[in-house]
C-alpha cells in the first residue's frame, strides 16, 4: 500500500519497503525534466538563423565595434525547448495558492491585461503633443478622482513608480511643508510594526530615525508614542493595517497627538487590501499614504515589476506635492502641469519625481480593476482578503504558533511563529517542505518583532476549497516538524534543485557561467547548490 501525503498526492519515489528507485541516468523525474544552461545545449560555432553573406564595409566605429557575442547558437526546436522547460519549473499563481499573497503575487484579471494592451495606451509616446494623448491623459486624472475617493483624501501624487518611492515623496511634500513655516524638525518616529523600506526611507531623506515599541497585542503602544513626542519630530511613519497583520484601533488617537505636536502622520498604505472600501484613511487623520497599485488594485510584482505608488495626501500637504499631475478644464480638456506652468498652477511644489508621468500601463490595469468591481465590489475585495485570512489563522493555530491570535481578527495576512517546534527545526524547513506539497512557501523571518515568522497572505480570490488543500499541507509539516521528523532536513525532494546551502549563496554567490576546464572540473555555476 502506498502512502499517499495529507493533501492528496503520491508521493513520487517509492514509500518505504517498496524498494529502491533506479537513478536515473538523464537526470529527469518523469514530466519534470533536467534542464541545462543554453551554453550547454549549443555552441558559439552554429546558429539556428541564415543570414545572408555581405560585402564588407568600412566600419564608421573607430575600432570600437564589438568582436562577437560569444553567445550559444540553438536551433528553433531546442530554443522553445529550452524555454517551455524552465516556464514548467516556475510557480506562478496562475498554478495555486501563493501565500505572499498582495505583497508579490495577486490574481491578475486578464480583463485588466487587455485594456493595458490597447493601442491607443500601450502605444503611445510621454513627448507625445498632449492633445494626442487626451484618452491617456483622462485615465489618469479618471484613477486619480477614485483614488481619493477611495481614501478620503484631497490631493494625489501619481507619478511615483512603487511604494518606496511613494514613501520618499510623501517625507518630501512634509520636508517642504515644514521649510514653509520655517520649522527644523530632525526627527521620525517608526514604531516595530512598520515595514521595513519606512525607517530606510526616513533616513534617505536625511531625517533621525527612532523606534516606538509595540504592545503585547502587537500594536503601536500609544502611551509610548505620545512620550516621544515633540518639537523636534516631523512625522511619524506608521503601516495600517501593521505587519503583524493588525488594524491599528488607536490610528485616530496617534494622528490627533502627532498633529498636537507639530508633526505629520504618513502611513504606509502596502496593505490597503484589507481595508479598500471600508476604511478611508483621510477620516482617521493620515497625511500621507502610498497606494501600491500593483498590489490593491491587482497586477502582481513578482519579479521586479511593473511597480505603481500614487501618493495621496492631506489639505496641509496638497500644495506641495510634485509635478506633473494630470488636470481637467472647464472645456473638459486634459493637461499634464509640468514646469513650464508650475509657477501659476502649482507654485509651492517640491518639484518632480520621476521623468514622465508614472506607469501609464499600471494606470490602465488599476482603473480597469475599480470600475469593474464598482463600491460594492471593492468592499468585497477587502472582506473576502480578511475572512480567508482568518480562516487560516483559527485553522492552524492549534498546530502552530499564532503570537497575536489572542489579539482579535487578523486583517489580511495571518502570522505564524516556530515557537513549539523540535529542537533544531525551524521556519526554513517548513518553508521547504512547502515546495514538496506543491505550493510556493510564505513570507519568512519577517516581521521581526516574530521569531521565526511566517506571514501567509491568501488574498481575495482563493477558494476555500484552494484554502483547505494549503492548510492540510502545512498542517502535516507543522505536526513533522514538532515532533522532530528527520526528513524535513531534507525537503524540497521532489523539486528540481534540493536545498541551497543559504549562508554561501547569500555571502559567496556564483553568477557568471565559466567554460569548463579540459580536466572536467566544475564551471563554477551552481557550485553552492545541493546536489538532485
Amino acid at each position: 500500500m502506498t502512502a499517499v501525503n495529507p493533501s492528496g498526492w503520491r508521493p513520487a519515489v517509492p514509500a518505504a519497503g517498496e524498494g529502491a528507485a533506479a537513478p536515473s541516468v538523464t537526470g529527469n523525474r518523469a514530466l519534470m525534466l533536467e534542464e541545462p544552461l543554453l551554453f550547454e545545449i549549443g555552441s558559439r560555432d552554429q546558429t539556428g538563423v541564415d543570414f545572408e553573406t555581405k560585402e564588407s564595409e568600412q566600419s564608421r566605429l573607430g575600432g570600437m565595434e564589438r568582436r562577437g557575442l560569444d553567445l550559444p547558437g540553438l536551433s528553433e526546436p531546442e530554443t522553445v525547448r529550452h524555454y517551455t522547460r524552465l516556464s514548467r519549473q516556475n510557480y506562478a499563481i496562475d498554478l495555486g495558492l501563493f501565500p505572499l499573497g498582495s505583497c508579490t503575487m495577486k490574481h491578475n484579471p486578464r480583463l485588466n491585461e487587455k485594456m493595458a494592451r490597447l493601442p491607443g495606451f500601450a502605444d503611445i509616446h510621454p513627448l507625445q503633443p498632449q492633445e494626442t494623448v487626451q484618452g491617456a491623459l483622462e485615465v489618469i486624472n479618471r484613477l486619480a478622482f477614485w483614488l481619493l475617493e477611495l481614501t478620503g483624501m484631497h490631493g494625489v501624487a501619481m507619478s511615483p513608480k512603487a511604494g518606496a518611492h511613494g514613501e520618499l515623496c510623501g517625507l518630501l511634500c512634509i520636508r517642504a511643508a515644514l521649510e514653509a513655516r520655517g520649522d527644523a524638525r530632525e526627527v521620525v518616529l517608526v514604531p516595530e510594526s512598520a515595514h521595513g523600506t519606512n525607517p530606510a526611507t526616513a533616513a534617505f531623506c536625511g531625517y533621525r530615525v527612532e523606534d516606538i515599541p509595540a504592545n503585547k497585542d502587537g500594536r503601536v503602544d500609544l502611551a509610548a508614542l505620545k512620550a516621544r513626542l515633540g518639537p523636534d519630530v516631523a512625522a511619524v511613519m506608521i503601516t495600517n493595517p501593521n505587519t503583524c497583520g493588525l488594524f491599528e484601533p488607536d490610528m485616530k488617537a496617534i494622528s490627533d497627538a502627532v498633529h498636537a505636536a507639530g508633526g505629520f502622520v504618513y502611513c504606509d498604505g502596502a496593505n490597503f487590501n484589507a481595508i479598500v472600501g471600508k476604511v478611508r484613511p483621510g477620516d482617521l487623520g493620515i497625511d500621507a499614504m502610498h497606494i501600491n497599485l500593483h498590489k490593491t488594485f491587482s497586477t502582481p510584482h513578482g519579479g521586479g515589476g511593473p511597480g505603481s505608488g500614487p501618493v495621496v495626501v492631506s489639505e496641509a500637504l496638497a500644495p506641495f506635492g510634485p509635478i506633473p499631475y494630470a488636470a481637467r478644464y472647464a472645456d473638459g480638456s486634459f493637461k499634464m502641469v509640468e514646469e513650464e506652468s508650475a509657477e501659476q498652477e502649482h507654485p509651492r511644489t517640491f518639484g518632480r519625481m520621476t521623468a514622465f508621468h508614472g506607469q501609464m500601463g499600471m494606470f490602465t490595469r488599476a482603473l480597469t480593476y475599480i470600475l469593474s468591481h464598482g463600491a460594492d465590489g471593492l468592499a468585497q475585495v477587502a472582506e473576502d482578503s480578511v475572512l480567508n485570512a482568518n480562516y487560516i489563522l483559527r485553522s492552524l493555530e492549534d498546530v502552530l504558533d499564532a503570537p497575536f491570535a489572542h489579539s482579535g481578527p487578523c486583517m489580511h495576512e495571518a502570522i505564524f511563529s516556530d515557537r513549539g517546534f523540535a529542537e533544531g527545526f525551524s521556519t526554513i524547513d517548513v518553508a521547504k517542505a512547502l515546495i514538496d506539497e506543491g505550493f510556493h512557501p510564505m513570507t519568512m523571518y519577517f516581521p521581526l518583532v516574530v521569531h521565526g515568522a511566517m506571514l501567509i497572505e491568501p488574498t481575495e480570490t482563493e477558494s476555500k476549497a484552494g484554502l483547505d488543500q494549503f492548510i492540510a499541507a502545512l498542517r502535516s509539516i507543522a505536526e513533522r516538524a514538532r515532533a522532530g521528523d528527520e526528513s524535513l532536513k531534507a525537503a524540497p525532494v521532489f523539486a528540481p534543485r534540493r536545498r541551497l546551502d543559504e549562508t554561501q549563496a547569500a555571502r559567496k554567490p556564483v553568477l557568471t557561467y565559466n567554460e569548463a576546464a579540459p580536466d572536467g572540473s566544475s564551471t563554477g555555476l551552481g557550485a553552492h547548490i545541493g546536489g538532485g
